[in-house]
């Protein structure tokens, strides 16, 4: 068996959908039901950052109907246990856990245009249920392994997330 710390780490994008509330886009994973997640996905070569979470967003939840607020400065990563990495995981060993850049949204759309049925994602739909939540509460609801990344997310994000609680529209992200 590899030494994973020997593998590379997957590059990918977090997204932190938020709605007219301060409310985060919370989903409930396929393979892995009660625990829940924020949409997030590959980066394609030479794809630019702000152009997949777009692209994930539309193949996660069926929808794009969103603009960028913010960037997290830093790139966060977490590592894969044993049992996702090896025994049938998703990645077979290619990878040793996930880099990611993570992307605050606001949503403009309306709940009816998030679709978990998979019709823009290429592979199987990843989630089987959805709902809004507080960003202080998403740590408590992922995976123990990604939870470090979570908080950071959470410490990141909040003053979009007050900000829209309190009818404020944080301007669009410039990149």
């Amino acid at each position: 068996m590899i030494d994973p710390k020997q593998l590379p780490y997957r590059r990918g994008v977090g997204l932190c959908l938020l709605n007219a509330q301060g409310l985060v886009l919370i989903a409930e994973r396929r393979d892995k039901p009660g625990a829940w997640q924020m949409p997030q996905g590959g980066v394609h070569k030479d794809e630019a950052l702000h152009v997949t979470a777009l692209r994930e967003l539309k193949e996660e939840i069926g929808t794009d109907n969103a603009e960028i607020i913010a960037q997290l400065p830093e790139k966060l990563y977490y590592e894969f246990p044993d049992w996702l990495q090896y025994r049938g995981g998703v990645f077979r060993g290619k990878y040793r856990g996930q880099e990611q850049d993570w992307f605050a949204l606001r949503f403009l759309g309306q709940d009816s245009d998030i679709d978990l049925s998979g019709e823009h994602e290429p592979e199987n739909p990843e989630f089987i249920n959805w709902r809004w939540a507080t960003l202080a509460e998403t740590p408590a609801l992922v995976v123990d392994f990604k939870r470090p990344v979570y908080e950071r997310v959470v410490a990141g994000f909040t003053p979009f997330s007050e900000a829209l609680r309190q009818g404020k529209t944080p301007a669009a992200w410039t990149g």
